[in-house]
C-alpha cells in the first residue's frame, strides 16, 4: 500500500533516495523497483533485516535490476549520519507525527537532499486523526508507547516544511477508505484486534489492496478530498539553497560541541611542555655560572 504517489516523483535508474523512517519497507521497494539506489533508515532496528532480505528477494526474482542498492540502516531522525547534499530524493512517511523534534527532524532531512531534489512527505490528515484522538486515548501519547504526539492541519505541516526551508509543492490526500478502520479500532479499543466488526473491514482493506476493483478505488477517489487517512506534501530543496546555513538539530550541536572540546583536549596533550633548560636563567644561577676574574 503506497501512500506516496511515485508519477510525482519521477524517481530515475541510480538516483539516490532516502526512505527516512521506513518500517517495513513498502516506500523502499518501490523506489528499488524503478532502479534507484535505496537507503532505508529507521529506528527500530528488529524492521530492517526483513527488508533487507526483501530486497534480496526482489533482485533475485527479476524484479529489480541486479546492480540496485537496497541498503538498511538503523538511524536516528534528529542526526542523519549522512553528508550534506547527498540524496536526488527522500520519503519520510508518517514519521513526523511521533517525533517531538520535528522540526529538527526536518531541517536534518532539508541538509542531506541535494538542491533541486524533491521530499514526499506525510502525515495523518487532521479531521480523520482528529476523531481518532477523541475516540481513545490509548491511540496517541502518552498512553501509547511510540505514538501520535501531534495532529497537523496540511498548512501547519506545509509551514513547518518551508520553515525548514523547502518549498512546499503539490499535495494530496490518500486512504480514505482506512480512515473507518481505524475509527472502529479506536471504538472498540486499538489493541482488540479479534474485535469481528473490525476484522471484517481488516478483510475488506486486504481485499481492495490485492484486486484493486473499480468500485472501491473510485470511491476512495472521491471520499480522499475529505476523508483520506494522509496528507502528501512534496516539498523541493531550492537549488540555489545551502545547507550549511541551516540550524543544527540539538542533537548535531551537541555532538560538534563534544568534538571541539575533544579536539581542544588533544591539542593540549600533544603541545610540547617547554624544556627547563631553555628557561632564562635566574640571578643565582647565572651568577653560579659567571666566569672568575684571573
Amino acid at each position: 500500500m503506497l501512500t506516496v504517489d511515485f508519477d510525482k516523483l519521477d524517481i530515475n535508474e541510480g538516483d539516490l533516495v532516502l526512505d527516512m523512517g521506513a518500517g517495513a519497507g513498502r516506500h523502499s521497494f518501490e523506489c528499488f523497483r524503478q532502479g534507484a539506489q535505496v537507503v532505508s533508515l529507521d529506528y527500530d532496528f528488529d524492521e530492517l533485516p526483513e527488508v533487507r532480505n526483501i530486497f534480496w528477494a526482489m533482485q533475485d526474482a527479476g524484479e529489480a535490476p541486479t546492480d540496485c542498492l537496497g541498503a538498511c540502516l538503523n538511524g536516528d531522525a534528529l542526526n542523519l549520519p549522512f553528508a550534506d547534499n547527498t540524496f536526488d530524493y527522500a520519503i519520510c512517511s508518517e514519521v513526523f507525527e511521533h517525533i517531538s523534534g520535528d522540526t529538527e527532524a526536518m531541517a536534518e532531512l532539508f541538509r542531506v537532499i541535494k538542491p533541486d531534489g524533491l521530499l514526499a512527505a506525510t502525515v495523518p490528515a487532521w479531521l480523520p486523526e482528529k476523531i481518532c484522538w477523541a475516540l481513545s486515548a490509548e491511540y496517541h501519547a502518552p498512553l501509547s508507547q511510540g505514538g501520535h504526539v501531534r495532529i497537523y492541519t496540511e498548512n501547519q505541516f506545509r509551514g513547518r516544511l518551508e520553515t525548514a526551508g523547502f518549498s512546499a509543492e503539490a499535495s494530496q490526500r490518500a486512504h480514505a477508505l482506512h480512515a473507518p478502520y481505524w475509527w472502529l479500532k479506536c471504538f472498540v479499543g486499538p489493541t482488540n484486534d479479534g474485535n469481528p466488526i473490525v476484522q471484517a473491514y481488516h478483510d475488506l482493506l486486504v481485499w481492495d489492496m490485492v484486486e484493486a476493483p473499480t468500485i472501491t478505488r473510485t470511491a476512495e477517489a472521491v471520499l480522499n478530498p475529505l476523508l483520506g487517512k494522509s496528507v502528501v506534501v512534496y516539498a523541493r530543496k531550492p537549488a540555489t539553497a545551502a545547507a550549511s546555513v541551516q540550524p543544527k538539530s540539538p542533537q548535531r550541536k551537541k555532538a560538534a560541541k563534544k568534538k571541539a572540546i575533544a579536539k581542544k583536549t588533544a591539542a593540549k596533550k600533544t603541545t610540547p611542555k617547554k624544556s627547563a633548560s631553555k628557561k632564562a636563567p635566574g640571578k643565582k644561577a647565572a651568577k653560579k655560572r659567571a666566569p672568575s676574574r684571573g
